[in-house]
């Protein structure tokens, strides 16, 4: 097998989809060490789909018409009228607006209503923000437990307001059908309604963001921009979405998602065989799991641990593991923290059950430039669970579940 970097031009243009649907549900994860040891070796018969990162060769390669899969910059909202508002947008812990993590396109073609499908996730940057959301997600129906991080679902039909019926040439030329929704122009992400008293265009999701916009150097554009003669709008069809300018320099770095199979990395890694652009070397593996293993109490952990890292190991710089399975486990990197079937909800739309669909690895903070300090966000992984019918309720966007497993060096 050639690494990943070869084989990316044959990844152009893939999507994650679903895989075949069970009738019946499995249970999510067993507490017990003796099923968990059954799990693990369940979960390496499901073929698992991997996410790698890379910049992006074209600027037309993350808008919303060509439906990507990307990490990092601003979301590509699939449905770019109806955004999430009001509470759905803020960290529920600290009320700040939730930064943009990353999305997955993810359509389900036996369904017309997923014709189109899209999972976006948000997380609020604050560390102590998580380690409270860890605690908070164990917390049962009624009582509702405040989150720091966040799960989006839209789906469309084959036939919609957005877009053409016919697939993305993916060449530059495709454009949507339909104009977005005014975007903050501060962080680009949320939806643009509270416009600055002063210039009457400048537009923002926040009282926080408009303040910050106004310390960064609005307060001196402010009174040129309402002299200004407003600009035509875009005559190529491309939104607000697309050609709104972001002030803010604290997003994260922008990424394309690129796909592959992980049988394809089942061959034994050796030294001679680790890619030369891989992010660690097997000895900076080797010692990372030997100084993590150290802190771990319980042998549980450390096999959960070691088995964890052997898995990965394969293909070192994977950021997200989908796959779409009724019988699929996530793999986990610890056994405590890991919940049972009660503790995932179910879907709050249609009651239905809630199944694993994909889990986001801690090497995403590494393309992110997140440091390596005691106070800077990390995780062990972060676990997406979406209702198992893909309701279509009337919502455009439907929140799903997202678990938090965090290492013992953060948890609290």
């Amino acid at each position: 097998m050639s690494a990943k970097g070869d084989s990316t031009e044959k990844l152009k243009g893939v999507q994650i989809s679903s895989l075949d649907e069970d009738d019946e549900v499995e249970e999510v994860v067993e507490e017990e060490e003796e099923e968990e040891e059954g799990d693990d070796s369940e979960e390496e018969e499901e073929p698992v789909t991997l996410g790698f990162l890379e910049k992006t060769k074209n600027c037309w390669s993350l808008l919303r018409q060509v439906f990507p899969s990307k990490a990092g910059g601003v979301p590509a909202w699939l449905d770019p009228v109806n955004l999430p508002s009001g509470r759905s947008c803020v960290c529920d812990i600290c009320e700040e607006p939730l930064q943009f993590l990353l999305q997955v396109y993810a359509p389900i073609t036996e369904k017309e209503s997923t014709f189109h499908r899209t999972l976006f996730v948000f997380m609020c940057p604050s560390m102590s923000c998580l380690h409270r959301d860890q605690h908070e997600q164990w917390k049962r129906s009624p009582e509702k437990p405040s989150r720091s991080v966040k799960v989006f679902r839209c789906q469309l039909p084959c036939s919609n307001p957005f877009y053409s019926s016919e697939p993305p040439r993916n060449d530059g030329t495709d454009k949507p059908s339909g104009s977005g929704v005014s975007l903050c122009n501060w962080c680009g992400t949320w939806k643009g309604d509270k416009v600055c008293s002063g210039c009457k265009r400048t537009k923002y999701c926040s009282h926080k963001h408009q303040v910050l916009h106004w310390h960064s150097g609005h307060k001196i554009d402010c009174q040129q921009l309402s002299l200004s003669v407003d600009s035509s709008s875009s005559k190529n069809g491309t939104t607000s979405a697309e050609i709104i300018k972001v002030v803010s320099n604290a997003l994260w770095p922008e990424y394309e998602m690129i796909n592959d199979d992980e049988n394809e990395y089942d061959a034994e890694m050796s030294d001679d065989n680790i890619p030369t652009h891989s992010l660690v070397s097997r000895n900076k593996m080797d010692s990372t799991m030997n100084s993590l293993l150290d802190i771990f109490e319980g042998n549980s952990d450390k096999k959960c641990w070691a088995s964890f890292q052997q898995r990965i190991a394969k293909a070192p710089e994977q950021v997200l593991r989908y796959c779409r399975n009724a019988s699929a486990k996530p793999l986990w990197p610890l056994s405590s923290g890991q919940p049972s079937k009660a503790d995932i909800p179910n879907c709050s739309y249609c009651g239905g059950p809630s199944d694993f669909e994909f889990q986001i690895l801690p090497q995403l903070l590494y393309y992110f430039g997140v440091k390596n300090d005691a106070d800077s966000l990390d995780w062990a992984t972060i676990v997406v669970y979406t209702c198992k019918s893909s309701c279509e309720a009337s919502m455009a966007y439907k929140e799903e579940f997202p678990w938090v497993q965090l290492y013992p060096t953060s948890a609290t």
